[in-house]
């Protein structure tokens, strides 16, 4: 998979300030952590009163793209790998942030900015783990 485009900082910063206005907004008027694999997760266990907040907040992530989109091009997206080879890496992916208490932004934004112990722990792990993975994908098996 490959991704094409143009580094505009001002697009990174300007990301980068909303998604921490996004974190800080829910913690400290919610109480939550903006983990994407929590959210999605807690929609498999029905709570009542616990729905709504979840469903706004992934309807935002969805909609945030598609107001972008209205104003800038979207990079063009590649996939060089079969549909199998996604799905594996889904659930991957998916197991991952079961076994590790959560995914990157859960454990690498909104941990490390609380100085979490065991989301500096994990990130350290997703870190490592990415690039051991790229390393032996491109380098060692050059699949």
């Amino acid at each position: 998979m490959s991704i094409t485009f143009d580094l505009i900082p001002w697009h990174a910063l300007t990301g980068g300030f909303v998604i921490g206005i996004a974190v800080t907004l829910l913690l400290f008027f919610d109480g939550r952590i903006a983990g994407i694999s929590g959210i999605v997760g807690g929609l498999y266990r029905v709570k009542k009163g616990d729905i709504s907040w979840r469903v706004a907040f992934i309807f935002g992530l969805v909609v945030s793209a598609l107001i972008w989109k209205l104003f800038f091009d979207m990079p063009p997206i590649q996939i060089e790998t079969s549909h199998v080879m996604l799905a594996l890496a889904g659930l991957l992916v998916g197991y991952g942030t079961r076994l590790g208490s959560g995914c990157t932004s859960g454990h690498g934004v909104c941990g490390l900015s609380r100085r979490s112990p065991r989301s500096i722990a994990a990130t350290v792990v997703f870190m490592l783990t990415g690039f051991a993975a790229v390393y032996l994908l491109r380098h060692v098996l050059t699949v």
